[in-house]
C-alpha cells in the first residue's frame, strides 16, 4: 500500500469520530488516525493502559519516557488527561463508555465477525484488550489494507482465523473503500478515488451490494 493510499485512508477513519466522542485507537494502523484529528477537535482519547486524554504522538526527543499509549508511543497530554490502573480502564471498556474503537484486523467477515489476533504458527503476544473493546464498544471501525502482503482478500464471507469477537464490526476502512455491515449484507459506502467498482469486488473475498447511483469516493 502506497504511503497515499494509506493517509487517505487514515483521514476518512477520522471524519467519522465527532466532537463529544470518547475513543480508543487500536494498536497498529489504527494510531495512524490521531495524526489526522483536529487538535481542537473536543473528543476523549482512551488508551487501555489507563489514560483518557491522550495527546499527539512525540519524537523521542521530546518525549515524556513515562507516558506512553497500549501500542508503546509516546503521547502527549492535553488539558483535563486523567490518568488510571487497569482495573479501571477496563471498567470503562466493559460499562460501554466508548462511543467508538477502531481496530487493525487480519480477516473481517461479512457479517461483521473479526478476526485479529493471532495467524496459527505464528508468533502472538496475546488478545491483548481487542476482545473486550471489539465487544463493549458501542460502535466498532476496522481499519485494514483491502488484500494481504499475497493480494488474498481480508474481507471474506467467513473468517478461517480464530476469531476475536463474533457480530462486533460496523464500518470496515480500507486503502481501496468503505464498507458496512448490514443486516442485508456487505454495502459499499464509498470507493477510493481512481478504483475501479469491479476491481474492488474482485478483491472482496465476499459479495458487495452497490449503492444506487453514482458511487461516493474518498
Amino acid at each position: 500500500m502506497s504511503s497515499g493510499a494509506k493517509e487517505r485512508m487514515l483521514a476518512r477513519a477520522a471524519r467519522d469520530i465527532r466532537p463529544g466522542m470518547t475513543v480508543n485507537l487500536g494498536i497498529g494502523l489504527p494510531t495512524g488516525v490521531l495524526g489526522h484529528l483536529d487538535a481542537g477537535l473536543p473528543i476523549c482519547l482512551h488508551s487501555e493502559n489507563g489514560i483518557a486524554g491522550v495527546g499527539r504522538q512525540l519524537p523521542y526527543a521530546e518525549a515524556d519516557r513515562n507516558l506512553i499509549d497500549a501500542g508503546g508511543a509516546y503521547v502527549s497530554p492535553v488539558a483535563g488527561t486523567s490518568y488510571f490502573d487497569s482495573a479501571v480502564s477496563f471498567s470503562i471498556v466493559r460499562r460501554g463508555r466508548l462511543d467508538l474503537t477502531l481496530l487493525g484486523a487480519f480477516e473481517v467477515a461479512m457479517n461483521g465477525d473479526l478476526a485479529n489476533w493471532m495467524i496459527p504458527g505464528r508468533f502472538s503476544p496475546g488478545p491483548g484488550g481487542a476482545i473486550e473493546l471489539a465487544q463493549k464498544a458501542r460502535r466498532v471501525g476496522v481499519i485494514t489494507m483491502h488484500t494481504d502482503k499475497s493480494g488474498r482478500p481480508k474481507i471474506v464471507e467467513r473468517c478461517t482465523l480464530p476469531l476475536t469477537a463474533a457480530g462486533c464490526v460496523n464500518r470496515i476502512y480500507t486503502d481501496m473503500a468503505v464498507c458496512d455491515i448490514t443486516p442485508e449484507g456487505l454495502r459499499l459506502a464509498e470507493i477510493a478515488e481512481g478504483v475501479d467498482p469491479d476491481r474492488l469486488q474482485s478483491a472482496t473475498g465476499a459479495p458487495l451490494l452497490m449503492p444506487e447511483g453514482p458511487i461516493p469516493t474518498f
